[in-house]
């Protein structure tokens, strides 16, 4: 990957559980681009939501910004806004039944420290059940829509559908090697 090839506006996103936010640490990480959890944005300490105008304000400054990496959902408006201005689309696409696995997995770690990325004091137990309500739904509505956008935008962005852990892994590693080649 050469300079004039590499990431600079990414959008991460999938159904809840999957591992966007770990991915998206270690993509910014890697590629030393801003990062920015939207749940962090989108919700105050305590986990109550901001007004949904703020939300919306707050980013679209991010999306005029030259460099970001942008993990979350938001809302659809936003979403699709995103992924238009994004130069890479990165759509973790893992089987339901690993989402609701990570999930559990979330929760239980979450009893003993804080998830890192969530808004600080928000509830571990409602953020879970949050999230198990959200399964079904987005995978039944959204994740037919996002494979047919990461379909469609091939063409013209640099798209990463990564279907199981171990693309998940590969592509981390394949970021690394691009940023930081063994010489």
């Amino acid at each position: 990957m050469n300079e004039a090839h590499k990431m600079q506006r990414v959008a991460i996103f999938g159904n809840a559980g999957g591992g966007k936010s770990t991915l998206a640490r270690q993509l910014a990480a890697l590629t030393q681009l801003p990062l920015h959890g939207l749940d962090t944005i989108k919700y105050k300490k305590g986990g109550g939501a901001i007004p949904h105008d703020e939300y919306l304000r707050i980013h679209a400054e991010l999306l005029r910004s030259e460099q970001w990496i942008i993990d979350g959902f938001g809302c659809v408006a936003s979403a699709w806004e995103r992924f238009a201005a994004a130069d890479t689309l990165v759509y973790v696409d893992l089987p339901l039944l690993t989402h609701y696995l990570w999930v559990t997995k979330r929760l239980v770690k979450g009893l003993v420290a804080p998830p890192e990325g969530w808004p600080e004091n928000s509830p571990i137990w409602r953020g879970t059940l949050n999230s198990y309500r959200v399964l079904r739904l987005c995978h039944e509505k959204l994740t037919p829509r996002y494979r047919q956008l990461v379909a469609e935008m091939a063409t013209h962005k640099r798209v990463h559908h990564l279907r199981t852990p171990a693309a998940i892994r590969l592509f981390i590693q394949e970021v690394r090697q691009a940023y930081h080649p063994i010489r």
